[in-house]
Order: structure tokens, then sequence, then C-alpha cells
């Protein structure tokens, strides 16, 4: 075992390593820590469903119907007699992956082609920047409607419209920070040297830029799963009787005055999974030193 000599002291190696590990936790920002947690105790029940439920989130109990909360079902039963609980916790998997999906496979395409067209300029800047204002002058949630309504509903047809709007942000934020990186006096030393252009953006600029977009990620993550709920509700979306959030949402809708908790408890679980992404978004921009993000 490797030994680290601290005057006459001998510390093993190991342990200095978990020392710096732990010191760098505790520096964490407080709001980062918090919504880790949140987001973390989510993704978790979404995980283990299967063994901290023992109830079928899709095959129904019509003896069961309506049932209101209790300890044999703790979020009550649907009309139809599937256990409320069980269908939040299954449907956490489900959102938390569309979620993800949608905001980090265009983030990949937003900031790749941002950061060239900040950094190359000319006609593919022009092109680029006429297509993002062409995109981002449509209300986000009606163009995608726009989309589904031609390719039709489903989540695959969802994801392949979020995709083909939702790097916009991602491309005019990232070209943004790009205008003022290639100007900085390493982008002038690595052209001096005579570096490639796409080793200078991806090797040089590109991992000084990606902050403001990480941070702006959580909020479109929010956003997004916001989004998948909404398009789930209208049936354009994820489609039944998966155990979507929105679906569930969607499903309570005709029994809310005489079954409350069929919609009232998936809302709840949407509300607390975006304050612990907004959390987090917080914490990353207080550790980066991003002053702002912007949204849809």
């Amino acid at each position: 075992m490797s030994v680290e000599t601290i005057g006459d002291l001998s510390v093993p190696q190991n342990r200095t390593n978990s020392r710096n590990i732990w010191r760098t936790v505790r520096e964490l920002p407080l709001s980062l820590k918090i919504g880790v947690f949140i987001v973390g105790l989510v993704a978790l029940a979404g995980i283990f469903a299967p063994v901290l439920t023992p109830y079928n989130p899709i095959e129904g109990n019509f003896r069961a119907a309506l049932v209101p909360p209790s300890w044999e079902h703790p979020f009550g039963t649907d009309n139809v007699g599937r256990d409320v609980l069980s269908r939040v916790l299954h449907g956490a998997a489900i959102d938390l992956q569309i979620g993800f999906i949608t905001t980090y496979v265009p983030l990949l395409i937003g900031v790749a082609l941002g950061s060239i067209a900040g950094y190359v300029g000319g006609w593919f800047d022009t092109i680029l920047m006429r297509v993002v204002d062409l995109a981002i002058a449509f209300p986000f949630l009606v163009l995608i409607i726009v989309i589904l309504a031609i390719l039709g509903p489903g989540i695959h047809n969802m994801y392949l419209a979020i995709f083909l709007v939702g790097w916009t942000m991602y491309a005019r934020l990232a070209r943004a920070e790009m205008l003022v990186i290639r100007e900085q006096e390493y982008i002038l030393a690595a052209r001096a040297l005579g570096y490639g252009k796409w080793r200078i953006i991806f090797r040089h600029a590109l991992p000084n830029l990606i902050g403001s977009s990480l941070v702006f990620s959580m909020s479109d993550f929010v956003l997004n799963i916001l989004l998948a709920a909404s398009l789930s509700f209208f049936g354009m979306g994820v489609q039944p009787p998966a155990p979507e959030w929105g679906a569930i949402v969607a499903d309570g809708r005709d029994w809310l005055l005489q079954a409350w908790w069929i919609s009232t408890l998936p809302g709840i679980a949407i509300i607390i999974t975006g304050l612990g992404l907004s959390l987090i978004g917080d914490g990353l921009s207080r550790m980066l030193g991003v002053r702002g993000t912007i949204g849809h």
C-alpha cells in the first residue's frame, strides 16, 4: 500500500484520498447536495419499484376500483383497480429516462453545432442561426404538438419531435459562449501553434463553454419532464397503460371529485422531482460561476 509522508508521520494514501473526497463533497453547495439527494431518491424508487410494491402497475382489479388511500394501498387505486403507488413508482423510471434522453441528446447536438458556428462563422453560422431563430419564433409546446400531429402519437415520435427542436437553445447558448472564448489568449496561442480548428473547438474551447449549457440542462430537464407529462395528458406522448406520470394524471381527470388521489399524487411526484432538479441547477450555477440561463 502506498504511503504519503507528512513530517514524521506516514499516512496511507487511500486514507488521504478519502479525506480529499469527503472535503470536496462538504464544499459543494448545499442546494446541489439536497437536489442530488432528492433526485437520487426518485431514481432509486423507480429502479426498485418492483421490490417496494407488490402490485402490478398495469394489471387492474375491478373489485378494488377507486379504493381511497389505506394501509393496503397507500396511494389508493384508480378506476380500474390499479395501485396508484405502484404506478407512480414505476413511472419514476419512465419519466427520468424521458427527461434524460430528451435533454442530453439535444444538448450534445446543439453544443456541437453552436460551437462550430461560433468559431468558424461565415455561411454556416448564418444559416444555422436563421434555423434557430425560426424554431425559437414558435411556442415550443405548439411546435412539438404540430410535429406529433404529423408523425403520430407515441414515445418514439415524441423523442424525434423534441430532438428536432430542443437542440436550438443549446446551439444559441454555445455559439454566444464561443464568440467570447475564440478571442481569448489561449485560443490565439493554439492558433499560433498551428493546431487545427477541430482540435481547438472540441479539445480547448468546448470544456470552457459547456458549463452554462450544463446549468441550463437542469432547467431543461424539468421542462422536458413537464412536456412529456403534458403530451401524455393530451394522449400524444406515452400511451396507456404505461405508468407515465402525465398519463396517470390524465386517467384521473374524470374522477377528480370522487378519487382525488389518482391525479394529485403523481402531480406531487412531478413537483418533487422538478424541485430536486432545480436545486441541482442552482448548485451547479454557484459552483461553476454561471450567472443565469435561458429557457424555452
